[in-house]
């Protein structure tokens, strides 16, 4: 970003929050964190902004003068087990939490210009080798039907004149979370392998380029959805392999699935392990974007050594 902006940062402190409050604030940008009641004891009043999404609760006077939202709150997906209970809760936090936001920007005296209103690569269901960009159609899933709810709850910006992106994030590779951080001490050991067949593509992008291609964003003349993942996604074959290459470790062992059905339950073990989607970024590509890390072995040497 060429000139200082003041953005909103809702979901601060996930993992790509964290990433993306540090960067703007490196770049001397003011973030201002949207967060629950209590939240910001620890944070200058003129920094943070209040909400309680199941309450449909708002300080929307403090989003007044914003330059940009970026929107990532949300019930993490594989946080326990899916019940029917905790399926309503993953979608019920994303849908009320983008409407809440999105109908308070849309009554500001001045909206901000853009909002970037996180959505997820689930939108596109599992796909075998289909490949996969924007304009593809939605999948017919649980986080199918979740990802196109939430980006719909958006809409109220959008007639109000905000340019809305949607980045439909991949699985974000890093040693400080997620699906890499889950892996790694298996992988250290010299017992970790491909789950099932190892055929199921999986659309990755490291923490790094997901927080850069978010901050490019803040600018670049797009809107709707944009696919935040690395411009050469792998099989869980391929990703497993280059793992073991990369920790100098063995990875022959296939994931027993009854071991993962015992942790995750079966649904979350065959949404989050077993899909396949192999999604490419097409919007960024056009755009110019540049990764920093494209292709798998680059971001594994890039990611293990920080």
């Amino acid at each position: 970003m060429a000139n200082q902006m003041r953005v909103a940062v809702t979901g601060s402190t996930g993992l790509i929050g964290r990433a993306l409050v540090d960067r703007l604030e490196a770049g001397g940008h003011q973030v201002v964190r949207v967060v629950r009641p209590g939240g910001s004891q620890d944070l200058d009043p003129s920094a943070s902004v209040t909400w309680d999404p199941a309450a449909s609760r708002i300080d929307a006077e403090g989003l007044e003068g914003l330059d940009a939202v970026v929107h990532l709150a949300g019930e993490s997906i594989a946080a326990r087990r899916w019940s029917p209970e905790q399926k309503e809760r993953i979608a019920s936090s994303r849908t009320r939490g983008t409407a809440l936001l999105a109908g308070a920007l849309a009554r500001l005296e001045a909206p901000p210009g853009v909002l970037l209103s996180a959505s997820a690569i689930g939108y596109y269901g599992s796909r075998g080798g289909e490949r996969l960009d924007e304009a593809s159609s939605g999948g017919s899933d649980f986080l199918a039907g979740v990802c196109r709810d939430w980006e719909a709850a958006a809409d109220p910006a959008r007639a109000a004149g905000v340019r809305v992106v949607h980045p439909r994030t991949g699985v974000v590779l890093s040693r400080s979370g997620g699906a890499l951080a889950e892996m790694l001490p298996f992988f250290r050991l010299g017992i970790g392998g491909r789950i099932g067949s190892g055929r199921q593509w999986m659309s990755w992008i490291t923490l790094h380029d997901e927080v850069a291609a978010l901050v490019w964003l803040l600018n670049a003349d797009v809107d709707g959805p944009v696919n935040l993942t690395a411009p050469e996604p792998v099989t869980n074959r391929e990703l497993t392999a280059a793992l073991g290459r990369a920790l100098r470790r063995p990875a022959v062992l296939p994931t027993p699935k009854p071991a993962l059905w015992a942790k995750l339950g079966r649904e979350l073990t065959e949404a989050l392990l077993y899909s396949s989607a192999r999604v490419e970024p097409a919007v960024l590509q056009r755009g110019g974007f540049q990764f920093a890390h494209p292709d798998i072995a680059t971001a594994l040497t890039a990611v293990l050594a920080r």
